[in-house]
Parts: C-alpha cells; sequence; structure tokens
C-alpha cells in the first residue's frame, strides 16, 4: 500500500465525494417528490393517472440506471434537449428513484386497515385529517425500511455518472488506475468514502425506524 499516493490525491477524492453527495443528494429529494405524487395517485386510484404511473414504475424499475442515463444524455440532444453532466446525473436519479419511493410509500398506505379510516371519519374527522392523523403516521412507520434501502441503493447508483463524464467517486478511481496503475490504493479510498458515505445513512434510518417503533406506530 502507497501511502504517499493516498495523501496525495485524497483531495481529488474528497472533491469528487462532495460532487457524488450533492447529485445524491438533489436526486433523491427529487425522487421522493415524484414518489409522493405517484403513491397519492395509486392509493386514491385516480383515473387515468394511476395507470400511467403504474406504466412509469414498471418502466423505470425494469430498465437500469445506466441506459437511462445514455438515453437522457445522449438520446435528448437528438430533439433539442441539451443538459450539463451533472443535471443529466439528477434527472436519472429522479426518474429511476421515483418508482422505488412510489412502491415504498404505497405500500405504507396500504398496510393502514381501512377500519381506521371508518373509524376516524365516525369520530368526526374530515379527510384531511384522518390522512394526516390516522394514515400517515403509520405509514411513515411501515416504509422506513424500504425508504432508508432505496436511498442508500440510489447512492450506490451513483458509480455508474462515470459514464456521462461526471467526475465522480467511480471516475476518479478509474482514472487514477489507468494513469498510474494504483490499483489497491485508488479502491482503497473509493471503498472508505462511500463506507462514509452511506453508514451514516444506514445508521440514522436504524435510530429512525428504532423510534417510531418504539413510539407505537408500524406495530
Amino acid at each position: 500500500m502507497n501511502w504517499e499516493f493516498i495523501e496525495k490525491y485524497l483531495p481529488m477524492y474528497e472533491k469528487a465525494a462532495l460532487l457524488t453527495v450533492k447529485i445524491g443528494i438533489v436526486g433523491i429529494l427529487f425522487a421522493i417528490l415524484v414518489g409522493l405524487i405517484c403513491a397519492a395517485v395509486q392509493y386514491y386510484k385516480v383515473p387515468v393517472l394511476r395507470w400511467i404511473v403504474a406504466v412509469y414504475v414498471e418502466l423505470s424499475r425494469n430498465t437500469p440506471l445506466l441506459v437511462q442515463l445514455f438515453f437522457i444524455y445522449y438520446g435528448f440532444p437528438k430533439i433539442g434537449i441539451r443538459m450539463s453532466a451533472e443535471l443529466c446525473g439528477v434527472v436519472g436519479l429522479a426518474f429511476l428513484g421515483g418508482s422505488y419511493m412510489a412502491e415504498s410509500f404505497r405500500s405504507g398506505l396500504e398496510s393502514v386497515e381501512p377500519i381506521q379510516s371508518e373509524s376516524a371519519i365516525s369520530l368526526g374527522m374530515n379527510s384531511r385529517q384522518v390522512l394526516g392523523y390516522v394514515i400517515l403516521p403509520q405509514a411513515m412507520s411501515t416504509s422506513i425500511p424500504a425508504f432508508v434501502a432505496n436511498i442508500i441503493f440510489l447512492l450506490k447508483e451513483t458509480s455508474v455518472f462515470s459514464a456521462i463524464s461526471l467526475m465522480d467517486l467511480m471516475f476518479t478511481a478509474k482514472d487514477l488506475i489507468g494513469l498510474y496503475y494504483k490499483t489497491t490504493e485508488s479502491l482503497f479510498l473509493l471503498v472508505v468514502f462511500y463506507l462514509l458515505i452511506l453508514l451514516p445513512v444506514s445508521i440514522i434510518g436504524s435510530l429512525v425506524e428504532r423510534r417510531m417503533r418504539y413510539a407505537g406506530f408500524g406495530d
């Protein structure tokens, strides 16, 4: 292990990690927004829209992110839509993540028994109160494990961004391996930085899930 090489190129990995996290966070936030909208459409069985959402979910979940990125980055310019590599990464992550988030949220909403909503309405609650005080707290608790797993999955999927010339962690590692043939050192730094990004997410997700369980939701 060449520690001088690691020390020399550590700042390059730090810069790449910041780019990876930035694109990952923005893409995941949009994925959550898309997921919430799609889950609501499916849960309330909105005519026509529910079928459009169903097609989107199947299309997104059954095609690799790499193919989606190629289609956005190289295909869209053919019809006059040009994006930077960073924007392409965000759009691709949101497109893929939205379908996974939608299924997580939908399963959480459907896990709440209809009798609970009916009971809340019989007690005088309106639809907004039923959603806010009865359905969402339980649905959120049920969805948390899948939600956290999706976030980790999407952050790991950022490793394919190097295919569209984004200088993320994977691009940096492959670049240094190609230039200096320092495979062990380059991959060691790659693993360390991905662990630094992903482990806190996993730990925080577990703590939140445990807290929700202790609060009495999701039992």
